[in-house]
């Protein structure tokens, strides 16, 4: 076989395989549909962002409660800030919520679940790639 054959033929199979850096991810972070009424911002999608964090609604709020230093309230399907913010403002707080408490650090995967270890210590638990580290309790 000729080397110019051998390269041809290696370049076609190089051109099939498929590139392993380019996995895609159908997971979304679902943007905050709030509204203002009055001094009070209302969102009235906290049940499916809780969803696809598979984390329960009062615990992000909990958690931006204390990144936005306002009281907070779950009635029915929406969440009761107490203060006006912008759904920009909103949605920056639901990210870093995500990045710190949903997806893993070490497989960039949304899959896992936060323990608790007693004494205010939180542990996230990676569910596709075992990761275990501390995370800062809310």
């Amino acid at each position: 076989m000729e080397d110019n054959e051998y390269e041809k033929l290696l370049s076609r199979a190089l051109s099939k395989v498929p590139t392993l850096g380019a996995q895609t991810s159908d997971f979304v972070i679902p943007k905050a549909e709030s509204i203002n009424e009055g001094t009070k911002t209302i969102v009235n999608n906290i049940m499916a962002i809780a969803d696809k964090a598979r984390r329960k609604a009062e615990e992000i709020a909990r958690y931006l409660s204390k990144e936005l230093g306002v009281p907070i309230s779950i009635e029915g399907q929406r969440m009761i800030i107490n203060g006006r913010f912008t759904g920009k403002d909103l949605d920056a707080r639901i990210l870093n919520y995500f990045n710190i408490y949903v997806i893993c650090k070490e497989c960039h995967k949304p899959d896992s679940h936060l323990e608790s270890a007693g004494r205010g210590i939180l542990y996230f638990v990676c569910e596709a790639c075992g990761a275990r580290y501390a995370v800062k309790n809310y």
